[in-house]
């Protein structure tokens, strides 16, 4: 057996250490984007809105998704933007479009999620 096909064998351990490498990442997202902690504070508010409105599971399952997705979104755009700046350090029109379109796209989905926000409150 190669060294490569035993790296593509099922393995309980890298499976565990590729959560290890996903909360790294959470974390760094945590420390680095000023952005994420702006999201992060507005789903505390709407989970607190939610409670006093005793909002049902129905409700409850549209916000979650919402706070999900807004949350991802935000870390995609990081993970977007730090890619470009590696491959076009200096500069570069088409760099800043891909970076503007990533930002764009958490744009919408909060712009999304407060309409959803505005018909469950």
């Amino acid at each position: 057996m190669t060294k490569k096909s035993e790296n593509n064998k099922f393995s309980i351990k890298r499976r565990l250490q590729s959560f290890t490498y996903a909360f790294k990442g959470i974390v760094y997202a945590l420390k680095s984007q000023h952005n994420l902690w702006i999201h992060l504070t507005a789903s505390i508010l709407v989970i607190v809105f939610g409670f006093y409105f005793q909002i049902n599971s129905y409700e409850w399952f549209a916000v979650v998704l919402c706070i999900g997705f807004v949350i991802s979104a935000e870390i995609f755009n990081s993970a977007i933007e730090a890619l470009t700046d590696l491959a076009s350090p200096d500069y570069n029109k088409k760099a800043g479009l891909v970076k503007d379109m990533a930002a764009g796209a958490v744009l919408i989905s909060a712009i999304i999620s407060a309409v959803i926000g505005l018909i469950v409150f």
